[in-house]
């Protein structure tokens, strides 16, 4: 059945430097809706503007084939862990309705905004469901079917839940990666995710893939119902 999928990052690249971008092209494919939310303009950054980087996640979301919306919480280095950040998401969970929802790693050893932003997340798609909560009244209750988190550019140190393979779509995950022209200047972020995307491929035998952590566990109606293997040695 077609999902609606929502993607929440802190910084203009990171859905797709993340790999969420991936995962979203695959979903769009297949019928899915997407959307892609924005906390930040990358104000901090050292390359590009922030109007400047604004427009390259425009045009990285239509390569996609997302929607995309830009949430003030403060700006690049700005984003705190606190009520009124969760009730924003939650806004947007209950006036999108997601399915699923996609939020950074909770890693410590990344960008502060990362690690806070998941947290805000995290606690807005429970807020979403809260029929009481004074500030989200004008709309109505809703509760997703999944919390998953992606990692960032760097992070190879933790195994991942899931791995799905994006072979079939990596050229346009590539492209909504070089969609980010002005942080191609600050490190070599397309090699940088293509080998771990290249390096978890191989763990389950395919050219690429990207990885998942869950935040509750995966439910089934039977073991076998896990149809592909990831075994690959």
């Amino acid at each position: 059945m077609p999902h609606k999928i929502l993607a929440i990052g802190a910084h203009p690249d990171d859905i797709e430097f993340g790999g969420a971008a991936a995962l979203l092209i695959k979903e769009v494919q297949k019928g899915s809706q997407a959307k892609a939310v924005v906390c930040s303009l990358g104000e901090a950054g050292t390359n590009g503007t922030p109007q400047g980087r604004k427009k390259e996640s425009i045009n990285a979301a239509k390569i996609i084939g997302a929607e995309i919306e830009f949430l003030e919480m403060g700006g690049d280095c700005h984003i705190e862990y606190k009520p009124q950040n969760s009730i924003k998401i939650a806004k947007v969970i209950r006036q999108y309705k997601p399915n699923i929802v996609l939020a950074q790693s909770l890693s410590h050893n990344q960008h502060p905004d990362h690690k806070n932003l998941t947290l805000v997340v995290r606690d807005a798609c429970r807020l979403a469901r809260y029929g009481g909560l004074k500030e989200l009244k004008k709309l109505p209750v809703h509760k997703i079917s999944a919390l998953y988190f992606y990692g960032s550019s760097a992070e190879w140190d933790k195994k991942p839940d899931i791995v799905i393979d994006v072979t079939d779509i990596h050229s346009k995950w590539e492209k909504t990666m070089l969609a980010h022209t002005s942080q191609m200047k600050t490190r070599g972020y397309l090699n940088l995710v293509n080998s771990k995307a290249v390096a978890l491929g191989a763990s389950i035998g395919v050219k690429y893939a990207i990885g998942l952590w869950t935040n509750d566990p995966v439910r089934l109606d039977n073991l076998s119902d896990l149809s592909l293997s990831s075994r690959n040695y």
